[in-house]
This record gives structure tokens, sequence and C-alpha cells, in this order.
């Protein structure tokens, strides 16, 4: 790649303006879909996005906003999908697999793709024929709300091709983001899917009443349950207690900014997971993850204390109360 390579985003959530926002620093003729043609038309004109991180200001000389996704994939090198898992597949809905030939594609999902139960690497292989050499992943610990007020943050790019990863780990590098990178792509994807069900459960803990002292055995236990898991449906040597995973798992856990310790949180203190749900203004991730997580461990019976119980939570509607303490009992 080049400095010529071009960039295109696909997203109009919060993840995607904090990414264009710092592609936007270093590069220029970043490619932006976002679906909503009044989105695209305010930003071009006021130059913030209305609906997220809205202090965030753009130079629009540097943006080329369409809510044509194929026109967006076309005119782009190296493909940045910062979509909810659960939006993905709708959002990608005409494009074909000649579109992405030749295309390098970086996932900033953080879920499972539920139409296929699949995640993001797997479904752009399968659905796209995109080689794994060509898919990475961008990963934590890093929030959104963070790089809007430029707070010193870190991101890893997951590929198994090294000079992929490199390349767009230089271009997310700014003043107040650190980047490396990782040849662990399913590693690093599945971490980050895990990472939002353990969320859940410290912020249902946290709802419950346990205190500081139980959070901290409870993302202990969390970061040895990942491992088992990772180590049985992906063997590769990787040191689970690097910043792609294990700092990713503490971010997500206990940060204000979570949305899934907040989904958490509102189940810990009494509401039902459609209120919850309802009430939330962005996507819980774990909320799919933990029935697709669920699901694809009847397959290989790793022991996961943890995403179960959120499981009997969330799915069997067994009360908070009754399984957070059948769990800290196992614990203890």
């Amino acid at each position: 790649m080049t400095a010529e390579t071009r960039i295109g985003l696909i997203g109009g959530g919060s993840w995607a303006t904090a990414l264009a926002k710092i592609l936007s620093e270093k590069n220029d003729g970043i490619n932006w879909w976002i679906r909503n043609d009044e989105t695209v038309e305010y930003i071009r004109e006021y130059h913030h996005n209305p609906n997220y991180l809205r202090a965030v200001e753009f130079d629009p000389d540097k943006l080329s906003l369409s809510s044509n996704v194929k026109h967006v994939v076309e005119n782009s090198d190296i493909l940045i999908v910062a979509v909810p898992s659960a939006f993905v597949h709708a959002s990608l809905e005409g494009l074909e697999k000649e579109d992405f030939e030749g295309k390098i594609v970086f996932s900033a999902i953080k879920g499972i793709i539920p139409e296929v139960e699949s995640i993001p690497a797997r479904y752009f292989h399968k659905q796209f024929g995109i080689p794994y050499d060509n898919i990475g992943i961008i990963c934590g610990p890093c929030h959104a709300e963070e790089v809007a007020m430029e707070r010193l943050s870190f991101l890893t790019m997951a590929c198994m091709q090294e000079e992929n990863a490199k390349t767009l780990a230089e271009m997310l590098s700014t003043r107040y983001m650190r980047t490396n990178t990782s040849e662990d792509l399913f590693g690093a994807e599945i971490a980050a899917i895990l990472k939002n069900i353990y969320a859940i459960a410290a912020g249902v803990c946290g709802g419950l009443g346990y205190g500081d002292n139980f959070q901290a055995l409870l993302m202990s236990a969390a970061i040895i349950e990942m491992e088992r898991f990772l180590d049985k449906i992906n063997p590769f040597h990787r040191d689970v207690k690097e910043p792609a995973y294990l700092g990713d798992l503490l971010v997500t856990g206990y940060s204000k900014f979570s949305r899934n310790r907040t989904f958490g949180y509102m189940l810990g203190k009494g509401y039902s997971v459609k209120a919850a749900l309802l009430e939330m203004p962005m996507v819980a991730e774990g909320y799919y993850a933990t029935k697709s997580v669920y699901d694809i461990n009847r397959k290989f019976e790793v022991d996961m204390p943890i995403a179960q119980a959120m499981y009997n939570i969330i799915y069997d509607k067994i009360s908070p109360v009754v399984e957070i303490r059948i769990l800290a009992d196992s614990m203890g």
C-alpha cells in the first residue's frame, strides 16, 4: 500500500465516528458510508454527526460521504466495517464477491453475525470470498467516547498478514492513539465477543450491589474462562494478558461508557431484558453474543460458568439474584 491508498469506512455509529475522526487527521479523501441520507447531509453542512459524538468536528474536504455502500466499496482499497453485528448483513446487502476482489477488510465489529452465527472474519471469507490474509480486526482497549475527548488510547490491529496490520496501524496512529499489531485474527475476534458477555456479568453484579472485591474476582475468573474457550476452539500461542484480551475485557467490564455493562446493570436493578434493551440508546452486542456463544459451546463443551450464567439470566429468565449467588458460590 502507498500514500495514495484509499480508505473506506462503513458505519454511522459512535465507533465509526471515532474512526473517521482518527483517520481524517492523517489521511485525505476518506470514503465514509452512512445509511441515512439526512445524516450524510447534516455532516456535510454542519461538520459533525448529529447522533453520535457530537463534539467531534470534521474537515469536510477530507471526507467523501455517501449513502451508497457499493460506491464506497468500489472506491476504497482498505475497508473498515464499523456496524453493530446485528446489522452487518443488512448493511452489505446487494454487494457481491467481485465487489471485494483485491480489497482489504478490517472489522470493528464486536459481535457474532446472527444470520449465520459466525464471527466477522469467517462471515467476510464465506460471504464475499475475501482471503483470510486480507481480513483483520481492530481491537481495544478503547472506547469511542474517550477518542472523541482525545484521551490517550490504544488499539490493536490483528491480521494473519502482518503487513496489512502494520499499514492500518500506521493510518490510525496519532498523538493520542497508540497502535500495535497481532497475527491472532480469530482469537482477537472471539475475545472481543466474549468480553461483552463478561461486561454484562459485571453490570449485573454492580446492579445487585456486589462490590469491587467481587468484581475483581469476577474479572479474574472471566479472563481464565476466555483463555479456556480460545484454546479449545482456536489453538494458537497467545498471551491473554495482552491489551487486546485482558485490557479490552477490563475497560469493557469497568467503564461507565460500556453499553454492555450498562445493560447488565439494568438487569441487576430489576429491569426485564426487553425493558433494558428498549432503554439502551445503542446496541449491547453482548445480548446477541450470549446466545451465539452458548450455541457454539454446545459443540465444544468448554466449562464457561460466567457465560452460562448470563445465558440463564437473559434467555432462560432466571433471577439475577439467584444466578449470581450460585456463580459466586462456585467461584468461592
